[in-house]
């Protein structure tokens, strides 16, 4: 599987509901910032923006990156109990 950061900026009309049914549609998904998503697929990035693109309004941004093994992060939004830390490293680990 491959990991993938995905971060967002819906502009005008804001459907936030439609966009984040499509990102857990992924079913191996993290959300550790506010508009920042991790998932684990064997799609591409092309795949994966013109599947979130589908249910976008042409003005928002999307920027989808792979993520290759390594990585750092700080105060990552609920992760209180370190469940998004050790998501974040078992995935990393795989895509590695």
């Amino acid at each position: 599987m491959k990991v993938y950061q995905i971060n967002y900026d819906l502009r005008n009309q804001r459907n936030y509901q439609d966009l984040i049914s499509k990102i857990k549609s992924y079913g191996t998904w993290a959300k550790p910032l506010e508009s920042c998503w991790l998932i684990a697929t064997e799609q591409s990035a092309s795949q994966i923006r013109d599947t979130l693109a589908s249910v976008m309004d042409k003005d928002d941004g999307l920027l989808v990156t792979r993520l290759h093994g390594e990585a750092a992060w700080r105060s990552l939004d609920y992760d209180t109990d370190n469940t998004m830390t050790n998501w974040l490293k078992e995935q990393l680990q795989k895509a590695a």
